[in-house]
């Protein structure tokens, strides 16, 4: 009954500040956050549109490496998925533990979490890192998550800090409030931002509330809608991150519709990976293959068929190979 929050419901695009106070005058969820360099940006927004009380039951940044080794455990390096994940971990059961008995019956909870590495004196190079959030879209059902890696292409660490800021409440309120529709919520992660300033590579779905989300689906449509210029999952449809992938390793690519695989395309595939590996400085390293697909290579009269998306990708995965989704319609760029 708040004429707040129906002025607030009947909106069509919310700003940043709306969707933070949004979120605060929800009594019904309640959560925590956790952030790991960039300082405490996401957080920050919901202190300072007001209300917080109803959202925060607690924020923290464990900076120093060794501290937040004991309190999340060791990983191999600290800006990752794996580091991302123990974060959620942690600090979601923490908070159900505590608050289960008291606010269990009526309350949907949450963890978010980010661990970023921002444009720094010591860090010229672009800022990157992972976000996410694990959430129960009914009290008391098993919790689910998202998980997105960012690119912030700003110049300036400040503006990367205020980018970081804006992604973390467009995937807050996205999550709470448009969680049965991925399509929307993966749009909305770009509210008050650019493809200039901010792209997210990766996306994944997981938990109860997201059993019918492809991942799949998800990350065309990543680029799609602009987010990213390229989404990449493994023979498994496991959704990856480019990096992850590509790191250190000899690249073998072929651009194709694969509708269907031919043999022939099969046959320059293995014949060119035979040269490759005989190449002095490769011989030993492990080569990555790649079949991409360009949206071009998937449309047919301006719209794609998800379905026959989904068949050309299962038919590539029996190979055995890494699919790659491009927005470069030139060779060169890709």
């Amino acid at each position: 009954r708040d004429p707040t929050i129906a002025q607030l419901m009947k909106s069509d695009r919310l700003d940043t500040h709306q969707k933070a106070l949004r979120v605060n005058l929800d009594a019904g969820k309640y959560g925590v956050f956790a952030e790991i360099g960039a300082g405490q940006e996401v957080a920050r927004w919901f202190f300072r549109v007001g209300g917080a009380a109803g959202t925060i039951a607690k924020t923290m940044s464990a900076y120093d490496m060794t501290i937040s080794d004991a309190i999340y455990g060791p990983s191999k390096r600290y800006v990752s998925r794996e580091r991302l994940q123990k974060m959620l971990e942690h600090e979601y059961e923490l908070l159900y533990e505590r608050l289960k008995e008291k606010r269990g019956s009526n309350t949907r909870f949450f963890a978010f979490a980010d661990t970023v590495t921002a444009r720094s004196f010591t860090r010229p190079d672009e800022g990157q890192g992972w976000m996410g959030i694990r959430l129960q879209t009914q009290p008391g059902e098993a919790p689910s998550d998202i998980i997105i890696h960012v690119r912030m292409l700003d110049k300036e660490n400040v503006q990367q800090q205020e980018t970081l800021g804006i992604m973390g409440v467009n995937l807050i309120h996205g999550a709470l409030f448009l969680h049965s529709q991925p399509e929307e919520l993966i749009a909305s992660l770009i509210d008050g931002l650019s493809p200039e300033r901010v792209e997210v590579d990766m996306i994944k779905f997981s938990g109860p509330a997201f059993e019918k989300a492809d991942n799949r689906l998800m990350s065309l449509q990543l680029v799609q809608k602009g987010l990213s210029n390229a989404a990449m999952f493994n023979a498994d449809g496991e959704v990856v991150q480019a990096a992850e992938v590509l790191y250190k390793k000899a690249i073998l690519v072929e651009r194709g519709s694969f509708r269907p695989v031919t043999k022939t395309t099969y046959h320059m595939l293995q014949c060119s990976l035979a040269q490759l590996i005989q190449e002095p400085q490769i011989q030993g390293d492990q080569v990555v293959v790649l079949l991409e697909m360009t949206l071009k290579n998937l449309t047919d009269g301006g719209v794609i068929d998800h379905r026959d998306f989904l068949d050309r990708v299962d038919i590539l995965s029996t190979l055995g190979k890494t699919v790659l989704i491009s927005n470069y319609l030139e060779y060169h760029r890709l």
